[in-house]
């Protein structure tokens, strides 16, 4: 695998910020852009693309603007960017759940083969939190505790939620869903006492350095390197989870000049200060690069991978 990933921090960051910037060589943009992300503002992947924004107008010489378009864990941004002109100028940043996982549990009008890959650049850090002073601050606390209480659980994506009513439905747990449309809905519903428990995909880096919020678990196949004492939920011996990354999608048809482009855009962002030090200290994500040839084999890999769990 090419995959490259970056925990950087420290020293790391200090080279970063040394580095200088380049405009972009081979195509270039010639007019603003627009950068679409499937989930609502103030979460994880709205903060990082935010930031993310500003170094491709670095990278690029244009603005590009950012445009929320929430609903269905990114399948309703991909459903209206599917028919986007193939010409550079509206791109998405997002994660590939929509692509790995939102097809095989609902019917879309997209698929893989509608779009074009274009590089990766963060990894995942999905996870199940809690408040900070709830009642249970760990997995196994949580099963005992809605075992004995119905329970809320505020769901972000359709894998997430099909695999917390898996596990309530194996543990005897009276689970009501309660759709958001990112991680800045889900905070204020959990902070609030609205639900019990919710999944994050990264919002919580900003309370649980307060205390405001304790991740119980985490859905990827391996721990994160920021709260290493977490486990997940494949060594709490339910054999589930939910790997995933941000990358750039373009609309089908697009020119391999493009695709290149933003390959090149995002090697460069992956090197860029503030997008590092954005990704890795205030979100806590690792910075992962992949090309675009990789990108598309892993979302490929992911989804064969999520149909055959779903069939059994």
């Amino acid at each position: 695998m090419k995959r490259r990933s970056i925990l950087a921090t420290g020293a790391t960051l200090s080279m970063l910020m040394a580095a200088p910037a380049a405009l972009a060589e081979g195509w270039t943009p010639s007019q603003p852009m627009t950068m679409v992300i499937g989930f609502a503002a103030g979460g994880s992947t709205d903060i990082q693309g935010r930031v993310l924004a500003r170094s491709l107008e670095e990278h690029f010489g244009q603005p590009v603007n950012v445009v929320n378009q929430p609903g269905g864990g990114g399948a309703v941004a991909l459903t209206r960017f599917m028919n986007a002109e193939p010409d550079g100028h509206t791109f998405m940043f997002g994660v590939q759940l929509g692509l790995t996982f939102s097809p095989i549990v609902t019917e879309t009008e997209y698929d893989i083969d509608d779009f074009r890959y274009a590089g990766t650049l963060v990894g995942g850090q999905f996870g199940v939190v809690a408040a900070g002073d709830a009642p249970y601050q760990s997995f196994e606390e949580l099963i005992a505790y809605g075992q004995e209480n119905p329970m809320t659980y505020a769901q972000q994506l359709p894998m997430d939620e099909a695999i917390m009513r898996i596990i309530a439905e194996q543990e005897g747990i009276d689970l009501a869903i309660v759709p958001t449309g990112g991680g800045g809905g889900m905070a204020p519903l959990l902070l609030g006492g609205e639900v019990d428990f919710a999944f994050s995909g990264g919002t919580h880096a900003q309370y649980t350095p307060t205390g405001e919020m304790n991740v119980l678990a985490f859905l990827t196949a391996e721990r994160s390197p920021f709260y290493p004492d977490v486990p997940t939920l494949v060594e709490l011996g339910y054999p589930y989870a939910m790997d995933d990354f941000r990358s750039f999608f373009l609309p089908g048809g697009t020119p391999d000049e493009i695709v290149q482009a933003f390959e090149n855009a995002a090697r460069f962002a992956v090197e860029h200060e503030p997008f590092v030090e954005t990704t890795v200290e205030n979100t806590l994500h690792p910075i992962v690069f992949m090309d675009a040839e990789e990108t598309e084999a892993t979302i490929r890999d992911i989804r064969a991978a999520n149909e055959e769990l779903m069939a059994n």
